[in-house]
């Protein structure tokens, strides 16, 4: 495809664009993905004026390190090129970013809309979404990327197409203490964890808080049952209609959750407790586990919220299912909000840039803002939490990841799987009739 006819494809999505607006803003607020090798390339673009970097308004701590870098670590990168900042709101972003794609006035480093950068996506078949890995393997820089970064970009994106500023990955939190006064070690089976949480139960503690007015917090247990039995291609394969939910090793998910539910282990009024109240539930001792991402750790490094000790807290991975394919040591994660590269501006300067960003960045925004990045910390990181680097290590050690249970779906599954998990877990929905309407779902619009 050559520019003239990428330009008049991206205009004709601006003006698309232009006509749905409120659809588009939602659809572009999700999680993460992107294009194709062939499309976006590697290095190879015309530099431009200016490292020209769009992040979203809801997200200071990128611009902020990003600024720090360019005084710091990356000054001769940013003497060469210099860093220039742009803002969007993040509910915005698909309709910015078309239209300054169309206007040829794509930034340098943006942040984008999932469904425009993956290899089917209109930016990534225009030609503008850049190979990070084939750039930074040509920096000599590639080594800076944790693998467990690189297997979740790729997952979701298709291909090396977003740099890892944000990276969570999700597992069981639990409370040490009561752990040891119950007599409970580590489960390391979905059966160890069901002993446990009646033990627990009889005990007069919750087993395990969720948030399930959210809805998702309920849905990323199911799925990571199934992620544990069927394999981590698991939802490869729905998406790919190589299986349906409804095949019996996937409704067996739906009634893991359905039973767990059932036996009382989330406590009373799960179905309508909140995310704050889930945490607090866990941070002051009222439940013995939470199944959460590595976000939680702001929570859990707040003492105002934390009332039962940071060293009383552990933090394990989801548990495997007796006879499945799956590995306890596959970790779910997410790389957050994508930020690209133009490809029409990868040129010898921005490599430099962002080879310095994968060198430079895991220290900077671990040891200045507590985050927690898919890159290496290259240096001493002090005064931070025990919490915090445990899961930094334990995320430098994962190899291999899996997604979470809707991050594959089109918008309306996404929903309708949230939604429906209150009817699973509350029994006004079978685990047959629930993964009957998610598949018909999906079938429908994905």
């Amino acid at each position: 495809m050559n520019t003239r006819s990428n330009r008049r494809r991206i205009a004709a999505l601006g003006i698309a664009m232009a006509a749905v607006l409120p659809l588009a803003a939602c659809a572009g607020s999700g999680t993460p993905e992107p294009g194709s090798s062939e499309a976006g390339g590697g290095a190879g673009g015309t530099d431009p004026e200016t490292f020209t970097v769009m992040t979203a308004n809801e997200n200071p701590v990128l611009e902020e390190q990003l600024t720090a870098l360019s005084e710091g670590a990356c000054k001769a990168e940013n003497e060469a090129l210099p860093i220039e900042h742009q803002k969007v709101a993040q509910a915005d972003t698909v309709q910015k970013v078309t239209l300054l794609a169309s206007q040829g006035a794509l930034p340098t480093h943006t942040i984008a809309g999932t469904a425009l950068i993956r290899p089917d996506g209109d930016l990534n078949a225009a030609g503008l979404v850049g190979d990070l890995k084939a750039a930074l393997e040509g920096s000599g820089a590639w080594d800076n990327v944790l693998p467990a970064a690189a297997s979740t970009v790729e997952q979701v994106y298709g291909g090396m197409y977003s740099m890892p500023y944000q990276y969570n990955v999700e597992g069981i939190f639990y409370n040490k203490e009561i752990f040891a006064d119950n007599g409970i070690e580590e489960p390391q089976t979905w059966d160890d964890l069901l002993d446990a949480s009646a033990t627990l139960q009889d005990a007069g503690i919750t087993p395990m808080t969720e948030a399930g007015a959210a809805g998702w917090p309920l849905t990323r247990i199911l799925g990571m049952y199934i992620f544990r039995n069927v394999g981590p291609e698991a939802m490869v394969a729905i998406r790919d209609g190589k299986a349906k939910l409804t095949d019996p090793e996937y409704v067996e998910g739906a009634q893991a959750l359905a039973d767990y539910a059932d036996a009382g282990y989330f406590g009373e009024g799960f179905s309508t407790r909140d995310g704050d109240t889930s945490s607090n539930m866990f941070l002051t001792g009222q439940a013995a586990m939470t199944y959460d991402g590595s976000w939680l750790l702001s929570a859990i490094n707040d003492p105002a919220r934390n009332q039962i000790g940071g060293e009383n807290i552990g933090f394990m991975p989801f548990p495997e299912v007796d006879g499945g394919k799956g590995s306890i040591d596959q970790y779910a994660a997410n790389a957050g909000a994508p930020m690209i590269i133009n490809a029409e501006q990868f040129g010898p300067k921005v490599v430099d840039w962002i080879s310095c960003i994968a060198q430079n960045y895991g220290q900077q925004a671990l040891q200045n803002a507590g985050v927690i990045s898919g890159f290496k910390v290259n240096g001493d990181v002090t005064d931070i939490s025990e919490n915090t680097a445990e899961i930094q290590e334990r995320i430098a050690g994962i190899d291999e990841t899996v997604l979470w249970f809707e991050a594959l779906m089109d918008s309306k599954s996404n929903s309708l799987a949230s939604t429906n998990g209150t009817l699973l877990t509350t029994g006004q929905m079978t685990p047959e009739e629930y993964m009957t309407q998610l598949q018909a779902s999906i079938d429908a619009n994905g």
